[in-house]
């Protein structure tokens, strides 16, 4: 079973319909207990990076998302649940973030387009990963963020994404995938993307 965690940040019913209409097993779950046994776990969220952390540590999730991460378990991070993954954010100065790849997210510079970045993009692959399998170089996916992830690590980098400046659009390391766009929103190329997570939970 895959659990999708609600820690009040947002967007659960449409990845969660997301997840249904391709006949995935899921559970919505709000109690970090209900982690144990997990085949798969999805960390969605739009907002605060302070405010995401903030919520995922007084849930108690914080820990047991990290052992079940750190013991193999498929995980996936959405929007806010990919900016979580790294170690601060300029967003909220002095929080920490999961940490669990090197680096932070920083907020587009100034320029001529609008923040925040909102719409349909196409991304470029630069590093394989499973979950991207089937999807094709300068597919579009749908953006809504002002702020981007910048890892120290180039090779965790599985897709890029150009508006203002070139930014990570996806990152993979093994059992781990995030993505700054929205499958959920993304249509069929996004249906891939979870058909994909669904596969390698299955495995």
């Amino acid at each position: 079973m895959i659990k999708i965690i609600d820690y009040n940040m947002g967007n659960l019913l449409s990845v969660a319909k997301a997840f249904e209409s391709l006949g995935g097993d899921i559970a919505v779950v709000s109690r970090p207990e209900e982690l144990r046994n997990a085949d798969g776990i999805v960390l969605p969220g739009v907002g605060n990076f302070g405010e995401g952390m903030e919520h995922l540590r007084q849930r108690g999730f914080e820990t047991p998302l990290l052992d079940n991460i750190a013991a193999g378990t498929p995980f996936l991070g959405i929007c806010l649940g990919m900016q979580m993954l790294m170690e601060y954010s300029e967003e909220a100065p002095g929080v920490k973030g999961l940490g669990i790849f090197k680096g932070g997210v920083v907020k587009f510079p100034a320029g001529k387009e609008k923040v925040p970045h909102m719409g349909w993009n196409n991304i470029q692959l630069t590093n394989p990963h499973p979950v991207l399998e089937g999807i094709a170089p300068e597919s579009y996916f749908y953006f809504v963020h002002s702020y981007y992830v910048a890892p120290d690590e180039q090779q965790v980098i599985t897709a890029s994404c150009s508006y203002i400046t070139e930014f990570a659009a996806a990152l993979g390391d093994k059992n781990i995938f995030a993505t700054q766009f929205h499958p959920e929103k993304s249509q069929d190329k996004g249906l891939i993307i979870l058909k994909n997570f669904i596969r390698q939970c299955e495995q």
